[in-house]
């Protein structure tokens, strides 16, 4: 069984570390944020805890930078309410403030020197050498908008909520009659057989059914052979291939590209090369006179240096990429190994694999996938160019045939069902418009993945339709013989299971031992696996598999060693998930009990004028 990562193991002081550092970035990412103003403004209170304008200011700005790195674009105010960004920063506050308060009211709170301490920690307040540097400390806090004493109360809060914490949730630990079932059901292991029929161990092969046998099939499957519902659908399309014929480009503009993509299409000789670097001369020399004379091959240097040979793999190169080594490289004709040569890493060893001759495609031979490229951008343009008419049309309530009419668009229209793929079909977002596409929708522009334009036009629904004997017969024989294949191997394979004769089988048994619930057996289905371990011990069962039938036996059931080093560390790993899972939920029923319990007041007035500033 294959080890499972350790999670970080969740104690006392990696809790308290993590909180109040959460914390502490809550205050200091924020540097930048103008205050909200000279007076005293609060969004809301907490019990005695107010939370200031500029807390909830200080906090929406880290959350939008946050989300602004995530999806790699600016995110206004309006769009940051539709993630529910507002709502998620004003939960986190107030469950902090009811956790401050709280504290306040236990009389739990923080030494001059434990706050000091955690200043003194902050990289943003480190010089050059390390140290606390006083000048970045007053710097940051400037930029933030915070004087000193509000920054130093706000450690001091956070440490005293981190103690609250801790003590709620020091004493979560996993119940054994929990981890114990849990480790039991993942690491236990099975030894088993699995059997594979085929039509090639049935006494004879399956033909050709009659009419009237097709016949019942198909009507006995004709869910199957059912088209879903769909629409019928009127469209108008273009796309960049369609304004090819219709667009010239000039010669110099190819004859630009091609210099301007010069190292594509001229490619000086290349070698493929590997490189194992030693820590001196002396020994690099040692390792190249053992391959000389053969008493280690380069792959046993590479294991040597506890290595693979995808750590030396330096691809095809050219000689200049190889620096001081590239001459000496790319002396050699054939495949073979040289150095010691030095290099900026240090002396190193060169297998060179192969050679690769210089390239040049010509101008003549580029030229026509040059215009093909330069074309399809300017039809591209083009496109974007008559946006506006495209759009003025449809807005004016063109339908989609007189947009075609009045453009280059072209007519057309589809039977579309969720299974249709043929030609405009073909296009994803066809597909997902025509799924969304409603009756009495109006016609509205969207675009292809390459580019094109189209509108769609709701005509009428379609109902759901078979599809016509005659016009797949082929697929519905071939399905008819797989049934029947599959019904004569699973009697074939009960025969076995009681014990008939096995004359003419072809197949063998193959054998499985020490089998796990997340080990995969090779060719096979996961249902055989999960069938093995719905299984008794001696018990067999059939597994079908589209043609084929697998007969599954079960040999042993055997409990984890818990000396196992694997085993051992699936316990852990159970252990420190369930304990933290508990501590979490502690957690979060105490915060809850806080909160039903602690007056709290939000003025949506001044929430909303601070979301105004952004």
């Amino acid at each position: 069984m294959s080890k499972k990562p350790a999670t970080q193991k969740w104690s006392a002081k990696n809790i308290a570390a993590a909180f109040l550092m959460a914390l502490l970035g809550l205050s200091l990412l924020g540097f930048g944020v103008e205050g909200f103003g000279s007076r005293t403004t609060n969004v809301g209170s907490v019990g005695d805890r107010d939370i200031t304008a500029d807390e909830y200011a200080r906090a929406m700005q880290n959350e939008l930078r946050a989300l602004q790195g995530q999806l790699g674009q600016n995110i206004t105010m309006e769009q940051a309410r539709m993630f529910g960004l507002d709502q998620q920063v004003l939960e986190r506050l107030v469950t902090s403030a009811v956790l401050e308060n709280e504290a306040a009211r236990l009389g739990i709170s923080a030494g001059d020197d434990t706050v000091r301490d955690e200043i003194l920690q902050i990289s943003a307040f480190q010089g050059l050498d390390g140290g606390f540097d006083r000048e970045a400390y007053r710097f940051a806090l400037q930029n933030a908008g915070m004087t000193e004493r509000a920054f130093e109360d706000s450690i001091r809060d956070d440490v005293a909520r981190s103690i609250l914490q801790l003590s709620v949730i020091g004493g979560a630990t996993a119940p054994e009659a929990l981890v114990t079932p849990l480790v039991e059901f993942q690491a236990q292991t099975r030894d088993l057989s699995v059997t594979t029929l085929t039509s090639d161990d049935l006494p004879e092969p399956v033909g050709l059914p009659e009419d009237a046998e097709l016949q019942a099939f198909y009507e006995e499957e004709i869910a199957r052979y059912t088209r879903p519902e769909g629409k019928r659908i009127q469209y108008a399309w273009i796309t960049p291939e369609m304004m090819l014929d219709t667009i010239e480009v000039d010669e110099q503009i190819l004859r630009d590209a091609y210099e301007a993509r010069a190292a594509e299409f001229r490619q000086p000789e290349r070698r493929l090369v590997e490189r194992l670097v030693y820590p001196d001369v002396a020994t690099a020399q040692d390792a190249f006179d053992r391959w000389d004379a053969g008493e280690a091959s380069f792959e046993d240097l590479v294991a040597e240096r506890g290595l693979d040979l995808d750590d030396t793999d330096m691809g095809d190169v050219t000689e200049d990429r190889l620096g001081a080594a590239g001459e000496v490289v790319f002396a050699m004709s054939d495949p073979g190994v040289t150095g010691p040569v030095q290099t900026s890493l240090g002396p190193a060893l060169f297998r060179m694999n192969a050679v690769l001759s210089a390239q040049e495609i010509s101008f003549e031979d580029a030229r026509d996938q040059l215009r093909d490229e330069q074309l399809a951008d300017m039809a591209r343009r083009a496109l974007v160019d008559d946006i506006d008419l495209f759009d003025d049309l449809l807005a004016g309530g063109a339908t989609v045939r007189e947009l075609a009419d009045e453009t280059d668009m072209q007519f057309g229209e589809i039977d579309w069902r969720p299974d249709t793929r043929d030609g405009i079909a073909a296009y994803e977002s066809f597909r997902d418009a025509a799924r969304a596409l409603e009756q009495g929708d109006f016609a509205e522009l969207n675009e292809f993945e390459d580019g094109g334009l189209f509108a769609l036009e709701y005509i009428e629904s379609l109902p759901e339709a078979p599809r016509p004997l005659d016009d797949i017969r082929d697929e519905v024989i071939a399905d008819w013989q797989d049934a029947q294949v599959r019904a004569a191997l699973s009697d074939l394979a009960e025969q076995l299971q009681g014990g008939g004769d096995a004359t003419g089988i072809r197949a063998t048994a193959v054998r499985f031992e020490g089998i796990t619930r997340n080990d995969t057996l090779p060719d096979l289905p996961g249902d055989v696996l999960s069938t093995a371990f719905d299984m008794d011990m001696g018990e067999s069962r059939v597994v079908e598999d589209g043609a084929r039938v697998h007969l599954v036996e079960l040999h042993d059931i055997a409990s984890p060693d818990p000396m196992r080093e694997d085993v051992a560390s699936l316990r852990e790993q159970l252990d420190q998930q369930i304990a933290q899972g508990i501590a979490e939920d502690l957690f979060s029923y105490f915060a809850a009990i806080l909160r039903d319990q602690t007056p709290i007041r939000l003025d949506q007035q001044v929430i909303g004028a601070v979301q105004e500033n952004f």
